[in-house]
């Protein structure tokens, strides 16, 4: 073989590994993003600290003193970390929702998830109800997990019905939104005062009551589910290409999508569970990642995960800013900046294909 020969395959691999290269790039540029997005979150609310000394009590505690030390690690890590873990939960179940579905508008948002964890919630504050009598110390996580995980299973298995497509499932989500929107408002209608506000509070999202067990219980659900759908990440990156030639190469259709609507249901019920309905983050961050870094699940992965926690991390910042000495609820701050995305989305995909 000549060496002509041998350089048309050498040469023809550059523009890849600048590709690779480039992405990697993106990754770990958010990655840094996020490092930083975490310190500053920590070092603002009531009192303001400089960044130097939250960085120096987060890396060498022992050395910082007692009130700063309780404020950083008992008091604001929990609930920066808590964004962390749910930003990066909610954007990998609205990306593989995404791709399992060919469509650019499904979420745990959009399709029901989070409202039927509102109800479930609602019939814990209002009525004390426990759909799992076990749990009545964590009556509304258990009942906001259990209603979550049940409209999820609604939704596969009406998906499984003949002649049903992924426009169908996606209007089937619409319309359990709206059915879990007027039980709750039926619900808030017979509420106490006390009740009532405990119901709005919860239904506009937020992270003040974050703890280290519920960011530990978070995390582990994003570090549980990463890998399995990382083995995967040739089949779901094949399965955008379409069913037919997914299955032409392979790819078994019917059970990737089972799954990964199961894992993408465990991912978005668990953290609505512990921090109440925070929308739009599973559209906005796995749309950054596609456009970051395409559609290959070795790169869009990861990038979605890091996207939907720097823009839940940047909001939780942002919600501190906004009013100084308060902390506005997170859902409200997600839902103004997520309407408008969502819109320029719907525009976008009435005009070409997705």
């Amino acid at each position: 073989m000549s060496t002509q020969d041998t350089a048309i395959p050498a040469s023809a691999a550059h523009p890849y590994h600048r590709l690779v290269l480039r992405r990697l790039v993106v990754l770990g540029g958010l990655a840094l993003l996020l490092i930083l997005s975490v310190a500053i979150d920590i070092s603002v609310g009531p009192t303001q600290y400089p960044l130097a000394d939250v960085l120096r009590t987060i890396l060498w505690p022992g050395e910082a003193g007692v009130q700063m030390r309780v404020v950083v690690w008992d008091i604001r890590m929990p609930v920066a970390l808590m964004a962390v873990t749910v930003g990066g939960c909610l954007s990998l179940a609205g990306a593989q929702m995404q791709t399992i579905l060919a469509n650019p508008l499904a979420s745990p948002f959009t399709l029901g998830l989070s409202a039927a964890a509102s109800f479930g919630a609602a019939l814990a504050m209002v009525m004390g109800v426990a759909l799992f009598p076990g749990a009545l110390t964590l009556m509304v996580p258990a009942n906001a997990f259990l209603l979550a995980m049940a409209a999820s299973l609604l939704v596969f298995g009406l998906s499984s019905m003949r002649g049903v497509t992924v426009e169908t499932i996606v209007l089937l989500g619409i319309a359990l939104v709206f059915t879990f929107n007027a039980l709750l408002a039926l619900l808030q209608y017979f509420a106490s005062e006390q009740a009532l506000a405990a119901v709005v509070f919860w239904t506009m999202g937020s992270l003040t009551k974050a703890t280290w067990p519920k960011v530990f219980i978070t995390g582990a659900i994003l570090i549980l589910c990463t890998p399995l759908f990382a083995r995967r990440a040739w089949a779901l990156t094949a399965i955008r290409l379409g069913e037919t030639r997914a299955a032409a190469m392979g790819v078994p259709v019917r059970r990737l999508r089972f799954e990964t609507l199961m894992l993408v249901s465990l991912l978005a019920a668990v953290p609505v569970s512990f921090v109440g309905t925070i929308g739009f983050i599973g559209i906005v961050g796995p749309h950054i990642a596609r456009l970051l870094l395409g559609e290959d699940q070795r790169f869009f992965l990861p990038g979605s995960i890091l996207a939907g926690a720097l823009i839940l991390s940047a909001t939780s910042v942002l919600s501190k800013v906004l009013l100084p000495g308060a902390s506005l609820p997170i859902g409200i701050i997600t839902a103004l900046v997520g309407v408008p995305f969502f819109a320029t989305l719907i525009f976008t995909h009435g005009r070409r294909q997705w």
